[in-house]
C-alpha cells in the first residue's frame, strides 16, 4: 500500500475517532452516555437519552467526519498532482475509499474510548454523501422510509447499509470529477455497509425475539 494510503488511514481512524456524542453528553448534561440508555455513543442513544438537539448535532458532527475524511482524501490526491503534476497510478475514487473505511472503522472502535464506539452509520452516510452521493442518498430514502413505517431505528439503519452497495453498484457510475467507479471502490463500499450491519448483532438478535424498541418509545432495556 502506498504510503499516502497509510497516512489516509491513519488521519482518516483519527477523525473518525472523536467521540462526538460521548463529548456532547459530557459537555451539555454532565453524562457519560455510556452508561444510560443503550450505552451506544451513537446519535440514537443521544437522543434518546440527552434530547432531540443533542441527538442531532450528534448526528451531524459525526456525518461531518466522514464528510471531512473525504474532503482530506480528494486534498491530498491533488496536492500529489498538484506537486508532481503526474497523475497517481491509483484513482481518486480509491483514496477516498481508504478514507471511508478507516473513518467508519475510527468511528465504531475509537482509541479514546477503548476501542467501543458507534455503529458507523452518520459516518458512513457522510463519507458515501461525498464519494457516492446518489447511492448515499438512496440509502438515506430507505432509511427514513422504512423508520417511517416500522419506527425501527435499528432496522432502518440495517435496510439503509444493506441496499447502499446495491444501490452503488446499479446506479450511474461515472462522475466528471472523480472517473469510472474501481472495483476496490465498490468492494470498500461493500464492506463499510457489512460493517455497519455487523455493528447492529444486539440489535438484529432483539428485533428477532420483538424486544426493539421502537424510536419515540419509552426504553425497556
Amino acid at each position: 500500500m502506498p504510503l499516502a494510503f497509510v497516512l489516509i488511514a491513519v488521519a482518516a481512524y483519527l477523525l473518525g475517532s472523536i467521540p462526538t456524542g460521548f463529548l456532547l453528553v459530557r459537555l451539555f448534561r454532565r453524562q457519560d452516555i455510556r452508561t444510560v440508555g443503550s450505552g451506544n455513543i451513537g446519535a440514537t442513544n443521544v437522543m434518546r437519552t440527552g434530547g432531540r438537539g443533542l441527538g442531532a448535532a450528534t448526528f451531524l458532527l459525526d456525518a461531518l467526519k466522514g464528510c471531512a475524511a473525504v474532503w482530506m482524501a480528494t486534498a491530498v490526491w491533488a496536492s500529489i498532482v498538484l506537486v508532481t503534476y503526474i497523475v497517481p497510478s491509483l484513482p481518486l475514487r480509491d483514496f477516498e475509499a481508504i478514507a471511508a473505511l478507516f473513518c467508519v472503522l475510527g468511528h465504531m472502535f475509537p482509541v479514546w474510548l477503548r476501542f467501543k464506539g458507534g455503529k458507523g452509520v452518520a459516518t458512513g452516510f457522510g463519507a458515501f454523501l461525498v464519494a457516492a452521493p446518489l447511492a448515499a442518498l438512496a440509502a438515506i430514502a430507505v432509511f427514513l422510509l422504512v423508520l417511517a413505517i416500522s419506527r425501527y431505528v435499528s432496522l432502518s439503519s440495517i435496510l439503509g447499509a444493506l441496499c447502499f452497495p446495491v444501490f452503488a453498484w446499479f446506479l450511474p457510475a461515472h462522475d466528471a470529477a472523480r472517473g469510472d467507479r474501481s472495483l476496490f471502490f465498490f468492494a470498500m463500499q461493500t464492506v463499510v455497509s457489512l460493517l455497519i450491519v455487523a455493528k447492529h448483532h444486539q440489535n438484529i438478535a432483539r428485533l428477532a425475539a420483538g424486544k426493539e424498541n421502537r424510536f419515540g418509545a419509552k426504553l425497556t432495556a
